[in-house]
């Protein structure tokens, strides 16, 4: 079952490239008494995740802080190595966008957002979304109904709702 308004996310690990290599990040640590963005892409350096849904993150960036968001932290169905890759080429770890590898889709297939999609080499990859996340417990969560959409996704669209 997808995860909804007014539910409170799972426990879950991820891994984030340090600069010794990869860790694994407490999802609830990040959470407790926090006002975070997660945001979902169905792949790093795939069309619309690099050239549309990073980018509107990057932009809004500043306004979300402003607006109390104390972290935007993107998640993806890859390896640590290709989400530090994808955060340098994107420009989202200079602009302090937090990385995290959910490698084996646990988090993704928890909260029900995980589809596969064969014909273009997409296997068990997580739905485009983004979510306002307060002291863990979905505030706001804009799914996409096609994983080549971003327009509810966006960080602009969240910005307006907070």
């Amino acid at each position: 079952m997808a995860i909804s308004e007014g539910d409170r996310l799972p426990e879950a690990s991820f891994t984030e490239m340090g600069a010794d290599g990869p860790g694994a990040v407490s999802l609830a640590d990040k959470l407790k008494g926090r006002k975070v963005v997660l945001f979902a892409v169905p792949g790093a350096f795939t069309p619309t995740c690099h050239s549309a849904h990073m980018p509107s993150f990057i932009k809004a960036k500043d306004k979300l802080a402003a607006k109390g968001v104390d972290e935007i932290m993107c998640v993806a169905v890859n390896d640590p190595f290709v989400m530090k890759a994808w955060g340098e080429a994107t420009g989202a770890h200079a602009a302090g966008i937090t990385m995290l590898a959910d490698a084996d889709a646990s988090f993704t297939k928890a909260i029900g957002m995980d589809f596969d999609a064969p014909p273009v080499g997409l296997i068990s990859r997580s739905k485009r979304y983004a979510m306002l996340v307060e002291d863990g417990v979905v505030k706001k969560l804009n799914v996409e109904a096609s994983p080549g959409e971003c327009s509810i996704s966006a960080g602009e669209t969240l910005l307006e709702q907070i």
